[in-house]
């Protein structure tokens, strides 16, 4: 091979690295798996040092967060309580056309799938 041929190679490698460096970045960043969870006492630092906020706004932006927290969290619940009858109801439809050897089969991957959701949400 001559010298332009290993540069050729090079490049090419180097490149997809970059690409495959940049697709594993974005999907990642999408899939949340490499967000911050919100921490109320920065956000609240960084408001009343960006906005220059009085000594009378800070505590009624804490409590604007504690409410809205406590909205959210109250959704959250709910949504994950439809979501899991949602899911339940699928599963106990899906079992109804297996018979009793895929029905094992089944709760076993059923039990993989919830342990595997448990231990992503952590």
């Amino acid at each position: 091979m001559s010298g332009r041929a290993y540069i050729y190679f090079a490049l090419t490698f180097l490149l997809g690295v970059i690409v495959g460096g940049t697709c594993l970045y974005y999907y990642a960043w999408n899939a949340g798996h490499w967000h911050r969870p919100f921490n109320r006492q920065n956000f609240v630092r960084h408001l009343k040092a960006d906005l220059n906020l009085s000594e009378t706004q800070v505590p009624q932006l804490e409590q604007i967060l504690d409410s809205s927290i406590s909205k959210f969290t109250s959704t959250q619940q709910q949504s994950d309580a439809q979501l899991n009858a949602i899911r339940e109801e699928t599963r106990n439809a899906i079992r109804q056309i297996l018979s009793p050897q895929q029905t094992q089969k089944f709760n076993e991957l059923v039990r993989r799938w919830d342990e595997r959701r448990r231990r992503s949400s952590r």
